[in-house]
């Protein structure tokens, strides 16, 4: 069977497995909660004593922990598209580092907006995060003026390198508040609840969707840029485009979660190995892989030494870095278009 045939059932595999990854993160931590009990508690069948767990501990951290690995892998797949880079995630352009920049700033200092909740570090975030890429494109523009991909990555590394320098100094100035701003900045979603999970909804919705609705010029960039104006791209329009929206997910997910490694840079070459290199099987697929990888790795860091927790982002980057070398072993040699 061939991958063009194969990906309805993928989905439906994906689909299947991504429910009861979810159902079991419900269940299982420092309290385990039977099956029956949990599904009783969202149905609303006989009351559970875990029901306060289940509802508002539980499920939210669930639901945001999937959605922000969707958004995070689904930047990644966009990214290695446009750029022809199989080491390129939404990290790549420095945005991550940005966002990371302006959210630590806020948790620092106390940077809040009066009477909206979490504001101002998601504020900081997103505008650090679109300050970054402006500061990278026009940077990148400045010495070539065509944007070339070659250039926006060099620009966006060296900036990563002065983002993250940056980052440690404020947090060499946070006295008391040090320790849990380094857990942050290693990934966490241990703080987080409904609000957060319709605001990363919001965000996947929107920007997710406008980079599905760019699959098409996604295939055209990955047999070259000059082959996608041939056949008619706007290939700045779409850089642009797919840039800022990347940049908006990366925002909001740093700004709930901090900094995650590894998401969006492993978890499109599994979807990739699963449903093939078109962007329009691709990128559906990298949600769902992306919403999976995340869950289990944040079970894990939840239950390995429970009851202490582990920061996310440590789990992402053991698990990533030994998954990363296996897949390109296994992808040695193929080519990563369409």
């Amino acid at each position: 069977m061939t991958r063009e045939r194969f990906a309805p059932v993928a989905y439906l595999i994906l689909t299947a497995t991504l429910l009861a990854v979810m159902v079991l993160c419900v269940c299982v931590g420092s309290v385990n909660v039977p099956l029956e009990e949990t599904l009783a508690a969202f149905f609303g069948g006989e009351a559970s004593p875990n029901r306060t767990i289940i509802l508002t501990v539980r499920l939210p951290r669930v639901l945001c922990v999937a959605l922000c690995g969707a958004a995070l892998s689904l930047c990644g797949a966009a990214m290695q598209g446009l750029l022809r880079n199989p080491l390129a995630d939404g990290s790549t352009l420095g945005v991550s580092s940005g966002a990371a920049l302006g959210a630590v700033l806020a948790l620092a200092f106390g940077v809040s907006i009066p009477g909206i909740p979490y504001a101002g570090t998601m504020g900081m975030a997103m505008v650090f995060a679109f300050g970054s890429l402006g500061l990278i494109l026009f940077l990148a523009w400045a010495l070539d003026r065509t944007l070339a991909t070659h250039s926006i990555i060099l620009i966006g590394v060296i900036f990563s390198m002065f983002a993250s320098s940056m980052t440690n100094l404020v947090i060499s100035f946070a006295g008391e508040k040090v320790k849990s701003i380094a857990f942050w900045t290693m990934g966490s979603l241990s703080g987080s609840n409904y609000e957060y999970a319709a605001i990363l909804a919001g965000a996947l919705l929107l920007c997710g969707g406008i980079i599905l609705l760019h699959a098409r010029e996604l295939n055209a960039f990955a047999v070259g840029e000059e082959n996608a104006r041939h056949v008619g791209v706007n290939v700045r329009r779409v850089k642009l485009t797919v840039m800022i929206a990347v940049s908006v997910l990366i925002g909001v997910c740093v700004s709930v979660g901090g900094t995650i490694a590894f998401v969006g840079l492993v978890t499109p070459h599994m979807a990739r190995l699963i449903v093939g290199p078109n962007h329009k099987r691709l990128l559906p697929a990298s949600l769902f892989s992306g919403a999976i990888f995340l869950l289990l790795a944040d079970l894990a860091a939840r239950t390995v030494l429970s009851p202490k927790q582990l920061s996310i982002g440590v789990v992402t980057s053991l698990v990533g870095a030994v998954a990363f070398v296996l897949i390109l072993r296994a992808k040695r040699g193929r080519h990563y278009g369409a």
